[in-house]
């Protein structure tokens, strides 16, 4: 292909602790929006007078938009300054989150999920920043750093939301989201330089070479398919807890938000994956955070023989397993795929994003209907299995 990609920042100001503070909590506040909804669905179910199918579609089109946005807009920072589109999402994001707030059906809380998700794809432009701007031999730590902020944005997200809701509502949630985003937003802008682009491929290039990527380089196919199975896992086991606590242990959001505590605990093993990656290699970090999700999600097949604070304990046991585990994988498929080709990064990102998320939507999609079929032993044999797969493809490709 003559078409060329170079992209590099203007003698960017040197990788200090503020900058990797501003990006790491600018990832984790954009992220978090995409998950706000899941500990509170039960409220937005009693209030909107929905069914679990039609509750369940919430998460899962907020994670579809984020795909969509993934594959769609994320390749523009290779072709635009990166600071510019961080700026641009920022906006629309807490537009978004606004408009959430104020719906008054299914029709419209629908439609303002899938934009939400579509516009959180702010946080896949700030994590490659990281490794633009850090030097070389610090690449991993500082992927692995910024990677932290984002994942506890992920897993504090269902506190923050369950908490709020409880005592202010559900439309509360979304409308302090949208004035985090905003502050959020400037600090970035004023925070990072400007990344210059020097792009020859026009936008329907640019996508087309997405999917060659994806032919290219085999490491990119097997890192984002062992993560989209992850993903899988991970979805539906959020996406359907606050219903199932309602319904079997009667707890309210609240509580359904502070599982996430639990999961954030897990965060740590996002800095110590960039650090080991760096050293031993991504490939043997991606193997145990695969077995470890694996394990976690079996071990929660024994609930029906435990008691309820027993059983409690376990699933707040394995969710600080299971994510651990899962941002083990997570971190060190990224400092794999961000090495292959420097000048690709947007796009790279958009390869691997784009397949966990769908990953995620398919587990919002089918969580909901396995809890719905089969219940809560429905919804962890999906995960367990889902996690087994990936933890096969990991071993399959190392084999290689």
């Amino acid at each position: 292909m003559r078409s060329q990609l170079a992209t590099h920042a203007i003698q960017p100001p040197a990788y200090t602790r503020a900058t990797t503070l501003t990006l790491a909590s600018g990832a984790g506040f954009a992220v978090a929006s995409i998950y706000y909804a899941q500990p509170i669905l039960p409220l937005m179910q009693q209030e909107l007078g929905l069914g679990i199918e039609q509750v369940g579609l919430v998460p899962t089109l907020t994670q579809f938009g984020y795909a969509l946005g993934l594959f769609f807009l994320l390749p523009l920072s290779d072709r635009y300054d990166r600071r510019q589109l961080i700026g641009i999402k920022s906006i629309m994001l807490a537009l978004m989150l606004l408009l959430c707030s104020l719906s008054g059906g299914i029709g419209s809380l629908l439609l303002t999920s899938l934009l939400i998700g579509i516009t959180a794809t702010l946080a896949q432009d700030i994590v490659p920043s990281a490794a633009i701007l850090a030097p070389p031999q610090r690449q991993g730590k500082a992927v692995g750093t910024v990677m932290t902020g984002l994942l506890l944005g992920i897993l504090l997200s269902r506190t923050f939301s369950g908490v709020i809701a409880d005592h202010l509502g559900w439309r509360a949630t979304y409308q302090i989201a949208a004035v985090i985003i905003v502050l959020s937003g400037l600090m970035l802008w004023r925070q990072l330089p400007r990344f210059e682009t020097h792009a020859k491929l026009s936008y329907p290039a640019l996508l087309r070479s997405v999917g060659q990527l994806f032919v290219r380089y085999p490491a990119l196919r097997h890192a984002a398919l062992a993560q989209g199975l992850l993903s899988i896992g991970f979805s539906a086991f959020w996406s359907t807890l606050a219903l199932m606590l309602s319904r079997h242990f009667h707890m309210g959001s609240d509580i359904a938000g502070a599982f996430g505590l639990a999961g954030a605990a897990g965060a740590i093993a996002a800095p110590l994956a960039g650090g080991l990656s760096d050293r031993i290699g991504s490939a043997k970090v991606t193997q145990f955070g695969a077995a470890l999700v694996s394990l976690a999600f079996a071990a929660m097949f024994a609930l029906p023989w435990l008691g309820t604070t027993a059983q409690l304990v376990l699933i707040a046991l394995s969710t600080v397993v299971f994510d651990f585990g899962l941002q083990m994988a997570l971190v060190s498929h990224q400092s794999l795929v961000y090495r292959l080709d420097p000048n690709a990064r947007g796009r790279i990102n958009a390869v691997f994003f784009t397949t966990v998320f769908v990953g995620m939507s398919l587990g919002s999609l089918l969580g909901s209907q396995a809890l719905a079929m089969a219940g809560w032993q429905g919804v962890v044999a999906l995960a367990t299995l889902s996690a087994a797969l990936a933890f096969a493809l990991r071993c399959k490709a190392s084999g290689q």
